[in-house]
C-alpha cells in the first residue's frame, strides 16, 4: 500500500512537471527590444549598436527572459548601409 501511494505521488508530480514544461515552451508573446524600441520575435537576428560597437545578435530566451545573444562581432555590409542587398539581374 505504501509503495502504491509513493508511485501515485510520483506520477502526479511527473504529470504536473510535464504540463509546466509544455506551458513554458510556448513563449508566444515574448519579444526582444532593440535600442530604438523596435520589437523582434524569438529567433530573429538583428544588427545592434551598443556603446559604439556594432554586432549581430539573435533574440533568445534565457531563464524565462528574452534577451539578445551575440552571434557575430560585426554586422554584414547590407545591414550597416541601411539599404537592401542588391539582387543579380535576371539573365
Amino acid at each position: 500500500m505504501r509503495l502504491l501511494l509513493c508511485l501515485l505521488v510520483f506520477l502526479l508530480a511527473l504529470v504536473d512537471a510535464a504540463a509546466w514544461a509544455a506551458d513554458a515552451a510556448q513563449h508566444t508573446g515574448c519579444t526582444c527590444r532593440n535600442r530604438d524600441g523596435s520589437r523582434h520575435q524569438l529567433g530573429a537576428v538583428a544588427c545592434l549598436n551598443v556603446d559604439g560597437r556594432r554586432y549581430l545578435a539573435r533574440c533568445e530566451m534565457a531563464l524565462n527572459v528574452p534577451n539578445w545573444k551575440k552571434v557575430q562581432d560585426e554586422c554584414p555590409a547590407a545591414a550597416t548601409t541601411g539599404q537592401p542587398a542588391a539582387t543579380p539581374a535576371a539573365l
